[in-house]
């Protein structure tokens, strides 16, 4: 999960979560990726995973989608998407950051082939309803970061998207990580995803052993101070651990985060750089998306080259929107782990 909200008309503004999270670049094409189920048919909290009869599933806004059969055409959240892809239900198009300006994939594409994707929108405010609609989509699926607003489709078209086609939004703020991935894979199964499959067993294992060595490491450094921020041309943001679903689990297990005390908008403390040092940290961990500016944009700044845990080389990557699955996220357990492990104290 992420940080402010502005970004919806520019970079400029950084008043709230939005934007931060709201990443650019050029538009994504390709190929249509052929959807289809995964292995055999799983149901989750009543909802029907049968391919030949009726399906739904209640989302976290408590709504029902519905459907004569099971959804193949799925159309989702990029970051969506790749962790139905890490449970075995493959999604038609998606929308949202899946190319880097240099065509590379966007961390937040985890391992879709994005050559061999639909791309309806890349960035902030980007979403083709008529490429959309084209594909006669069966079910449109994202996160819901503030409230029930569904992330990534457009406020202004929203009305018209969701009339092609029921929409589910599953919750990823002030929830633990563990929740949210059980609800991306009730939602897989309920798709045909086998969530027997080995794949998901092992990466389900790797999550377990990764988070049990960032318990032993946290508990190891008892004391070491973790700050989780982004950084702007003008802010830092401070982001609240308690809003997000990784910092959550995270804390849970031992690691000691600072706690904002002024939050605005619910998820975070905007800092002018002249009072970057405000919360002490041994180590920090830097939003590492392509909206968020990275240690090597920031070291020209005096008050960030300055801080204690900059100058002891003690900085960590943090995506602070990660893919909601094991796959996805037992790679950032391990790197926590590796990095309480060796990080001092210094602050």
């Amino acid at each position: 999960m992420s940080t402010p909200r502005t970004l919806r008309n520019s970079r400029a503004s950084f008043l709230s979560r939005r934007g931060l999270l709201a990443a650019g670049g050029a538009l994504g094409a390709g190929a249509l990726l052929t959807a289809c189920g995964g292995g055999s048919k799983g149901s989750a909290d009543g909802d029907s995973g049968s391919a030949s009869g009726p399906w739904t599933f209640k989302d976290d806004r408590g709504e029902t989608a519905k459907a004569a059969r099971t959804p193949k055409k799925v159309v989702a959240f990029t970051g969506t998407a790749a962790a139905l892809h890490d449970f075995g239900a493959e999604c038609t198009a998606v929308f949202g950051p899946t190319v880097l300006k240099d065509g590379k994939p966007d961390p937040q594409a985890g391992d879709l082939d994005v050559g061999k994707l639909t791309v309806l929108g890349n960035a902030w405010g980007e979403f083709n309803v008529e490429k959309y609609a084209a594909l006669s989509p069966e079910l449109l699926v994202t996160n819901m970061i503030q409230g029930t607003e569904l992330w990534y489709v457009p406020d202004e078209s929203k009305k018209k998207i969701l009339s092609f086609a029921p929409g589910v939004g599953i919750n990823v703020s002030k929830v633990s990580l563990t929740q949210v991935i059980g609800r991306y894979a009730e939602l897989a199964a309920s798709l045909g995803a086998d969530l027997g499959a080995k794949r998901v067993t092992d990466a389900k294992a790797r999550f377990e052993k990764a988070s049990e060595t960032l318990r032993k490491a946290a508990r190891a450094n008892k004391g070491l101070k973790v700050l989780a921020a982004s950084g702007s041309a003008d802010l830092l943001y401070v982001s609240d651990p308690a809003v997000y679903a990784d910092l959550t689990y995270f804390k849970s297990l031992g690691v000691d985060f600072v706690v904002p005390g002024k939050v605005t908008g619910g998820f975070f403390e905007s800092l002018s750089w002249e009072n970057a040092g405000k919360y002490p940290a041994d180590l920090i961990l830097l939003d590492n998306r392509t909206s968020a500016l990275q240690p090597k944009d920031l070291a020209a700044k005096p008050t960030w080259a300055g801080l204690p845990a900059v100058k002891a080389g003690q900085v960590s990557p943090w995506l602070s929107e990660p893919r909601y699955s094991y796959a996805g996220c037992a790679p950032l357990v391990e790197a926590l782990a590796e990095a309480v492990q060796k990080a001092k104290k210094v602050a």
